[in-house]
Order: C-alpha cells, then structure tokens, then sequence
C-alpha cells in the first residue's frame, strides 16, 4: 500500500485543495455549522478511507444530502437532535452492509454511469463560473439546478456579469493558465513537475498574490471571496466547534424517519460513485460494495458522534484523486490528515487562498469529466446507449444528482423493454408444405414476462392453416407468463387450425395438449 506514495501525496495534497471549500460550502448549503463539514470530510478521508475497500474513492460530506440535511435540521428542531439521526443512520447502513445490499450497486446500466459522470462534470463547470470571476453568492456545495440563493445555475452565471471582481478574476485566470501548462506540458518535462502539482502552486501563488495586493484599490480580494475556515483561539475554543447527538430523542419517531432517508440516500449515492469511480479507474479495480457500506456506515456513526455532516463517497473528490495519480487508499487517508492538521494549525493561512483559484482547479476537474468526445463516442454506440446517456446529463444539469439518476434509470428500463420486446424470439418462414405455411419461431435463452408482448403479436398474426414448428431447445429459461400465453394459444390454434409442433431437449411433441403440464407450472431450464 505505501509503495505508491510518489503518487499518492501529490494526489492527496490536490483532493485537500478541492474538499476544503466543498467541505464548507455544503455545511453552508445544509444550514449546518461550518466545522460540520470539515469534520465529516476528515473523518471521510481517515476512518471511511482505512475501512474501505475503494483504492481511488474518497469519501466526505455530499452536496446531494444538503437538502434533505437543511430541511431535517429545521424539522426537527436542534443540530443535535440531527446529529442523533446522522448515528442511526449509520446503524442501518451497517445493516444494509451485513444484508448484503450492495450488490444493487452492480445493477446501474453503463449508460446511465457515463451520463452521471458526464452531468457531474457539467454542474462542476457551470457552478464554479460565478465563483471563478469572484461572485460567490451561492456556496460552493451547492450542486443543484434550483440554488439556496434563489437563483438557478444559469440565471446565477448571467448575473456573474455584474458582480466581476478584478483581483478574483485576474488570479482565476493566471490560475487556470498555469494548470493547463502544468497538465499540458510541464508535467511531462521531469519528475519535478510530477511530484509538485498544478493545483498546489496555483494555490501558492493565489495567496501570494491576495497578500501582494491588499492595499490595491482594484486587485484586492475581499474576505468574502476567500476560503472561510473558523479560526479558534485556542485549544478550548478548538474543541468547541464540535457537537454532540441528543440521546433523548431516540423514541422520536421523525429521528427514525430522517435517519433511513440518510441511510438509504447516502447507499445510494455511495454504490453510484463506487461504480463511476471503478469505471474511471485506469487501473480497472473493483470495489467491493457491501464492504463500502460498512465502512460508509462505521464513519457515518462517528461523524454524527461528534458533530459532522452525513458522508457519501463523492465523485468529485474521487474524479481529482484519478486525475492526479492517486494510486491507493492512502491518498485519501492522508487529506484526511491535511485537512485535521490545517484547521488545527494554519486556519489563517487557508483563509488567504481566493476561492476563484480553486475554482479554477475544479474547472479542470469538471472538463475532464464531461470531455466532449465522450457525447461522439456515446452517439456512435447508438440510440439505445445514447438516449438514457443524454436523459441522464440533462437530468442532473436540470434537477440534481439524484433525480437526474433517477431519469436515467427509467428511460435505461424503458429501453431494456424495448431491447426484450425484440429479442425474445427469431421467425424463420419457411414453403409451404401440406398445403400449410410452415413458420418456425426459435425462442432466445432467456424469455422472461417482458417478453410477453412480442410474443403475443406474432402468435395471434398466425395467419389460418399455418404450421408453426416452436423451438425452445437453447432456451434455459422461460417464465410462467410465456407458458400460459402459449397454454392459451394452443386452444385458439385449433380453432384456426394451426399446428404446433414442439421442439425440446426433452424431445419432439405434435399438438402437445398441455403446455402447462409439459412445463410443470414453474419457470425451469427447459
């Protein structure tokens, strides 16, 4: 596991720079405190990182809870009262873990995956435009379409226009300039260039530049469009910032509801990121699902234990572990160590770094994600992979990471109907022969209810006096709703005298009078 450390604390040091203001900017969307977040992205990076089985995925608070978050805590009355349902709903992800759920994770059409990837990196370009020119109205963590500031992703861009700060903008694009040189060029001219990332000199010199210009008229950069980390003045007041769960409530049966949201939510857009990180892995490992939601679970218990927000694995943080070289868990172990170490230690030095800087790192990160060739090469493998890929993008661009899933996975079941409505069966016609057509209908391996329909259209469009030779012998399965369709079939054929003759690994059957009977009522190897 350390042998990778060349490549994993580089890695490690570009995550920090891109969960910092996530970490905070989500507590703000949440209407958490702001510590709440670092807490949950610290013990996301260090407890969630060691139990996990994901080489590459990094875990910390997830921009897709804040609304359920923001609308728990006024539901329920206290911060602490949340913190209670934050711990139980770790408890029931342990469950979920022990059950076995996660291998709903392997389940997510590919489609759908590269549409989530796709959107994720959209939102991230579109969101971080008004951060990137210093107009940092809505936080940071705030991925949906519908904003907390009462603007939408476009309409905030728009109003961009009005509220550009020089300084902000003027190191945004310095910023930017100097990650595509360090990606483009620099990183191949020696090891150096290597281990030093782009995002942390850009970072360097985002702060060089705010204290340079303090005083400038035009070029300074107010506070509010810097990083915000609470400064304590002490150890006391350190420890201060956390919070703890109020017990009491544990009978509160609104507790126990928000809690399986949070569990069930937190699942999901966990086994989601798993599978989008494994895919984007260039080392193609797998994560093992039900481990995840252990190890999800076991950090949710802590991070509600001491006043930290619900934690997901989150593909944004993850995407920029791959994309700096990150090669093992210990990536983002050790920005789960930045992150404990710099609010403990160096508060005021990251309250210097302009926030359009690192939306300049996350612009990088966005494009990487939703490159354009990806539509080409989506569009070239047909409409079937093509149109739950768009649904899936627009749905995210539009709602927000869940909902746009949600699309997604409809239109994919849609289409998967489709693809069974075609696929159940081959029609071969052959002579006529007898003074009959002779028509033969080869069934596929698998025929299934949603088969059904297909079926049933070609059976009663039988024209009369028809020889129908049925082939099932590679079939390996076929459900009772096809064996009573054909069961009911056989009655109308003779009345249209159509014959039927059955061809099986059990044999040849002429007429057979009961299809029920032949296929013993259950859905069997046949």
């Amino acid at each position: 596991m350390f042998k990778y450390l060349k490549n994993d604390i580089p890695a490690s040091i570009v995550v920090f720079f891109v969960a910092l203001p996530l970490c905070l900017g989500i507590a703000l969307a949440s209407g958490a405190p702001l510590f709440s977040g670092v807490i949950a992205g610290i013990v996301g990076g260090i407890v969630v990182g060691s139990l996990s089985g994901s080489k590459i995925g990094v875990s910390g608070p997830a921009a897709g809870l804040a609304a359920i978050v923001l609308a728990a805590i006024a539901t329920l009355g206290s911060y602490q009262n949340f913190l209670l349902a934050v711990v139980l709903g770790g408890i029931i992800q342990l469950v979920f873990g022990f059950l076995r759920a996660g291998i709903i994770g392997y389940y997510f059409p590919s489609s759908v995956i590269k549409g989530m990837l796709t959107g994720i990196g959209i939102i991230i370009i579109l969101k971080q435009i008004p951060h990137f020119f210093g107009y940092d109205a809505d936080p940071e963590g705030d991925f949906a379409f519908l904003q907390v500031d009462g603007q939408n992703t476009f309409s905030e861009i728009l109003n961009t226009i009005n509220y550009i700060q020089p300084g902000s903008a003027l190191i945004g694009l310095v910023s930017l300039g100097i990650l595509i040189l360090w990606g483009n060029l620099l990183s191949k001219k020696g090891k150096f260039f290597q281990i030093v990332q782009g995002p942390l000199v850009a970072v360097i010199i985002g702060i060089v530049f705010y204290v340079l210009t303090k005083s400038h008229e035009t070029l300074s950069i107010a506070t509010s469009h810097l990083v915000s980390v609470p400064v304590p003045d002490g150890v006391q007041s350190f420890l201060g910032q956390f919070s703890f769960p109020n017990f009491t409530e544990i009978t509160n049966p609104e507790i126990w509801i928000i809690a399986f949201t949070i569990a069930l939510v937190a699942s999901l857009e966990t086994l989601l990121c798993v599978e989008a990180t494994d895919k984007l892995d260039p080392h193609k490992n797998v994560t093992p699902t039900n481990r995840e939601l252990l190890a999800q679970g076991t950090g949710n218990i802590l991070s509600g234990l001491i006043g930290g927000l619900p934690i997901t694995q989150v593909i944004v943080r993850s995407s920029a572990n791959i994309q700096s070289g990150g090669r093992s868990k210990i990536s983002a172990i050790i920005h789960g160590f930045l992150l404990l170490i710099s609010v403990m230690l160096i508060p005021k030095l990251l309250n210097m770094i302009p926030l359009s800087v690192l939306a300049a790192v996350l612009l990088i990160v966005g494009y990487k994600l939703a490159k354009p060739s990806l539509f080409v090469r989506m569009y070239e493998l047909g409409w079937k992979q093509f149109i739950p890929f768009v649904v899936t993008v627009l749905g995210i661009v539009f709602t927000d990471l869940l909902k746009g899933i949600g699309m997604g996975m409809a239109v994919g079941i849609v289409v998967i109907l489709i693809k069974s409505y075609q696929n159940s069966h081959f029609l071969h016609i052959e002579d006529k022969s007898n003074g009959k057509h002779k028509i033969k209908m080869t069934f596929a391996e698998e025929v299934t209810f949603f088969n059904k329909g297909a079926i049933l259209k070609e059976l009663y469009s039988l024209p009369r006096n028809t020889y129908l030779e049925l082939d099932v012998k590679n079939t390996t399965y076929l459900d009772n709703d096809i064996i009573e369709i054909l069961d009911d079939f056989s009655v109308k054929a003779k009345e249209r005298h159509i014959d039927i003759k059955l061809v099986s690994k059990r044999g040849v059957i002429e007429n057979p009078e009961s299809f029920v009977e032949f296929f013993k009522l259950k859905p069997k190897p046949v």
